[in-house]
This record gives structure tokens, C-alpha cells and sequence, in this order.
């Protein structure tokens, strides 16, 4: 019996990703320890060979391969590029801080690698099965790194917290989606739709695989009331893990959320809209809410990556296009503050030390004005002050809940928001206003201080010039969906 072979031009990129995550875990471990820069060099050049290898698949359309279970457009080439400018930027600013912990090893860098692999996989993904595939492999992964420094009861303690949670939460999302199998006859994507759209379906089979879903989904995002692990993950983690669950993940959920609900289930729209508007209340109740209580500056921003994540179920429940345009602009926005953000804790922390309460971020800009004034930006962005690029983020997706006529919505999305500002000022108010704790001098290598000086300007550049991006997010899902 002979089976044809697929189109594996689409799959390029994550065939070579494959590759060299293997050959880099063969590679590490003939080096020794003065030599693991080299892994870093190899790490770097894999994630540049797969946004080349993206170049090279790139084009207008929509391309299926592999029976349909794959497929590559516009909207997971832009979140590919994005997962690996964020991945890189990283590597780089987590770089002294490994090193200082003895976390500078090769399976910090392979188990990167496969996690980027997995959310690349969940991003073109075009069925059930291999949805699964990709979200399982990202969070192995994740659950791994989480616990990678081993003398660390904290960070042991959080790893058991997000496995356990993770796997109840994996196995929720599995069997809504053998529901959603059962009730369709179909893996696929399309011909789940197509089912859906022509009635030939239990419609409340379909409706409980649905709510199994929304719930796995919800847990993964980390949306109230399904959010008990971030927190404990967040301040557990050591902080440049914590720096990478809360950039790329998100951005991997998103495209996994727009495959799932959007193109395979948006004949159910009505009903998981409901679920979301509840939802996004919640987390936007919760977080903002329970952050102001938060000494611990990774805590409070875990409850605030809890509030964003329940403003970007706003976009997505407006169901429209502009709704969901927004939502990928505001995912794409969250990543880059969230990553300039973290990335600032790290660069404060030092060997025996982390800079994760609120009180050492204490007269920064007697220590050092530039640092302060990026981590400004930083915190009015994710506040929504403008000109800050997060307003705009903010407003689009306002815009977009009041076009599908949720007027009440808005304003509950905007009186939480203010309420969110209070614990962003203070950050501000306590490292311009208050005296230093520690006068240590900061330090960092030229590399990290200039991409940090990149990633705090972008805030405020596409905060003053949106457009093009903007418009980039609206192509890419008007193309793909």
C-alpha cells in the first residue's frame, strides 16, 4: 500500500526547527560548561533559520497539507515571527541571570526550542489532533523550565501546582474535543464547520463539548475563574521562565483560540459568546482587583496578565472581524510590554538576589534614570495612558465590544481598567518618588541594555504611530478566517 507524499513546503520551518533542536541537544552535550555559549549561538541561529525558512513559505493564501491537518497563511506566519523575535529577546535578556544560577544549561535552551515548536504547531494547526499535539508538547516543556532550577523548593512547588493543574486541565480540553469529534464525524477544522453550518449535528453534544473546550482554553490563557495556577507559576518560576510564560504562550493561545472557535465552531458563536462575556468579566474583576493587594511585583503582574487576558476575550466575543483584528493587535501589543517588562526584573536582579517586590524598584531613577524611564512607559502602557501604545490597544477593543452593541460591557471594561492604573502608578510613584533601598550599581551587557532600550521606545513609537501594525493584524486575520 502506498501513501502519498504530502506538500512539506508549508511545514519547512517546523521540520527545521525539529531538526536542529536535536542536533543543538547532541551538540551540548560534548561542551562543557565555559563552552555553553556555544549553545547559545546555535540556539539564536535555529530560531534566525526559522524565521528565513518562514520567508521562504511565505505567500498570499491559504495552504493545506498533510491531509488537511496543517496549514500555513497569513495569520500564523505573523504570530511565527512574532514567537521568534519574543523567543530571541528572551534568550538574550535571561542570558546573566542563568548564568548567574547555574541555570545556563543546554536543556534551558532545547526545551525553549520545543516549547516554540509547539506553539508554532498549535498556530498552523488545522485539526483536532493536531491542535492537542502542539499544546501538549508547549506545555511539557513548560512544566520542565518551571522546575529546571532543582535546589529550589519554590520553583519545584509551583512546577507540581502547574502539572497537576495542567494535565486536569488537558484532559477537560480532551474530551470536549472527542465531543466535538463524536457530534461532527470530523477532526477537521473546515468540515467540523461544515457539519455545523449544514445541522447535521447532536447541537447539545455540541454544546457540552463546547463548554469543555472554553473551560480547557480559559485554563491555558489563565482567565478567572480557571486561573489559580498563574500567580503561584508567575513568582515560583525563576523569572526568566516566568519571562517567557507570559509572552509567547499567550500569543500561541490566540492563533489555538481563533482555529478553535472561530473557523471550526463559529456556528456556535451565540453560545460561547455568552460563556466569554462572563468570563472576561470575571478576570478583568479579579485581576485587577486582587493585584492591588500584591506586594510582589511577579504576583501582581500575574493578576494583571489575568485582567489583560479577560480584555482580550472583549475583541474575541465581538465576533466580527474587527473584533478579532483587535484582539490579535491587543495579544501582539501585550507580548512586547509583558517582554520589556519581565525582562526589567531581570536586568535588577542579580546572582543571590531577585528583584521581584515592589519595594526594590524603590528610587530607580536615583540609580539610574534610563532604566526608570523604560520601566515608566512600560507600566503606563500596560496601564492604557496614553501615548502609550497600550491605550491604543485598549481603545481598539472598546471600539470593537461597542460596535457589536455590548454598551455595558465598555463601561465595566473601562472602570476596571482605571482601577487597574492604580497599581501601575504605583510602581511609577515608588521609583520617582521614594528613596532607594539599595544603592547597588545596575549593570547589564551593552546587547541587553540596547534591545531593552528598543523594546521600551516600541511601546511608546507604535503607541504614536499604530498604523502599520494595526493594519497588519486586520490583513492577516481577514486573510485566514
Amino acid at each position: 500500500m502506498t501513501y502519498p507524499i504530502p506538500n512539506l513546503i508549508p511545514a519547512i520551518p517546523e521540520i527545521f526547527l525539529l531538526a536542529a533542536a536535536s542536533i543543538i541537544l547532541i551538540i551540548d552535550s560534548f561542551l562543557s560548561q565555559k563552552n555553553r555559549v556555544v549553545t547559545f549561538a546555535l540556539t539564536q541561529l535555529a530560531i534566525l533559520g526559522c524565521a528565513c525558512a518562514t520567508l521562504i513559505t511565505f505567500r498570499s493564501g491559504i495552504t493545506y497539507t498533510f491531509n488537511g491537518m496543517f496549514v500555513d497563511d497569513l495569520l500564523s506566519d505573523l504570530i511565527k515571527f512574532i514567537l521568534y523575535l519574543a523567543t530571541a529577546l528572551t534568550l538574550v535578556y535571561s542570558r546573566k541571570y542563568l548564568i548567574a544560577r547555574g541555570m545556563y544549561r543546554g536543556e534551558f535552551f532545547v526545551l525553549t526550542l520545543f516549547a516554540m515548536l509547539g506553539m508554532m504547531v498549535m498556530v498552523s494547526a488545522n485539526s483536532l489532533l493536531t491542535l492537542y499535539l502542539g499544546l501538549e508538547l508547549l506545555s511539557l516543556c513548560l512544566y520542565a523550565l518551571v522546575a529546571l532550577q532543582r535546589d529550589s523548593r519554590v520553583a519545584t512547588e509551583a512546577s507540581m501546582k502547574y502539572f497537576v493543574l495542567g494535565a486536569l486541565a488537558s484532559g477537560v480540553l480532551l474530551y470536549g474535543m472527542s465531543m466535538i469529534y463524536g457530534a461532527t464525524g470530523s477532526l477537521e477544522l473546515g468540515k467540523i464547520a461544515t457539519a455545523i453550518a449544514t445541522n447535521q449535528v447532536d447541537r447539545m453534544v455540541l454544546v457540552f463539548g463546547l463548554v469543555f473546550l472554553v473551560t480547557g482554553i480559559c485554563f491555558k490563557f489563565g482567565i478567572a475563574p480557571f486561573h489559580m495556577w498563574v500567580p503561584d507559576v508567575y513568582h515560583g518560576a525563576p523569572t526568566a521562565v516566568t519571562l517567557i510564560i507570559s509572552t509567547t504562550p499567550k500569543l500561541a493561545m490566540f492563533g489555538f483560540t481563533m482555529r478553535l472557535l472561530v473557523e471550526a465552531l463559529h456556528g456556535l458563536v451565540l453560545d460561547w459568546q455568552g460563556m466569554l462575556i462572563v468570563l472576561a468579566v470575571l478576570s478583568m474583576a479579579i485581576g485587577n482587583i486582587t493585584a492591588i493587594a500584591q506586594t510582589n511585583l511577579k504576583r501582581m503582574l500575574a493578576y494583571s496578565s489575568i485582567s489583560h487576558m479577560g480584555f482580550l476575550l472583549l475583541g474575541i466575543l465581538s465576533g466580527d472581524i474587527n473584533g478579532y483584528s483587535s484582539a490579535l493587535f491587543y495579544i501582539v501589543v501585550y507580548a512586547v510590554m509583558s517582554l520589556g517588562t519581565f525582562g526589567m526584573i531581570i536586568v535588577l536582579s542579580r546572582e543571590g538576589f531577585e528583584a521581584e517586590n515592589l519595594n526594590d524598584f524603590k528610587g530607580l531613577n536615583t540609580r539610574n534614570p534610563w532604566y526608570a524611564f523604560i520601566m515608566l512607559m512600560l507600566m503606563f502602557s500596560l496601564a492604557g495612558i496614553p501615548p502609550m501604545v497600550g491605550f491604543y490597544a485598549k481603545l481598539s477593543v472598546l471600539q470593537a465590544v461597542l460596535s457589536a452593541g455590548y454598551i455595558w460591557l465598555t463601561v465595566t471594561a473601562v472602570i476596571f481598567s482605571l482601577i487597574g492604573a492604580f497599581y501601575y502608578l504605583r510602581v511609577v510613584k515608588l521609583m520617582y518618588f521614594d528613596a532607594p533601598e539599595d544603592n547597588t550599581p545596575l549593570r547589564a551587557p551593552l546587547d541587553v541594555c540596547f534591545l531593552m532600550s528598543l523594546n521600551g521606545l516600541a511601546v511608546l513609537g507604535f503607541g504614536i504611530m499604530p498604523g502599520w501594525l494595526v493594519s497588519l493584524c486586520d490583513q492577516a486575520i481577514r486573510d485566514s478566517l
